[in-house]
């Protein structure tokens, strides 16, 4: 960081118009989005570690013995192949669904790029959208 000298800090020349206005709501609404998700995907990455090690976990476990497999809240004894099944299911969900939150967040990153860019374009060091 440093000290602005007295001209910079007072470099406010260039008028905001309503669009301009629009813009900075526009950015500020995709940023709060863009971290909503980010948020999302890596509550969904840690489920889906936890899916991974169970996955291991139920490869080493006896076929014979019914295995306790959370479904919502609750846990149920379910036969080793039908976890199975569950689990690979479960799995597929959670990819897809990771994807999408993905896809999700890399399109508002790249409409907060463009926005940057018009804004910084226009208001230089006036406007800070920087974290």
């Amino acid at each position: 960081m440093r000290i602005l000298s007295k001209e910079e800090e007072n470099d406010d020349n260039a008028e905001v118009t309503w669009e301009d206005q629009q813009r900075i709501n526009a950015f500020s609404k995709l940023n709060t989005r863009l971290r909503g998700l980010e948020e999302k995907i890596e509550q969904l990455k840690q489920e889906k570690e936890a899916l991974d090690d169970l996955s291991t976990e139920l490869e080493l476990a006896d076929e014979d013995q019914p295995v306790m497999y959370r479904v919502g809240e609750a846990f149920l004894h379910l036969p080793h192949g039908r976890a199975m099944r569950r689990l690979e299911r479960d799995q597929t969900a959670l990819e897809s669904e990771l994807s999408k939150l993905t896809d999700r967040a890399e399109e508002c990153g790249t409409s907060m790029k463009e926005l940057k860019a018009i804004l910084y374009g226009k208001f230089g060091r006036a406007i800070n959208l920087d974290e």
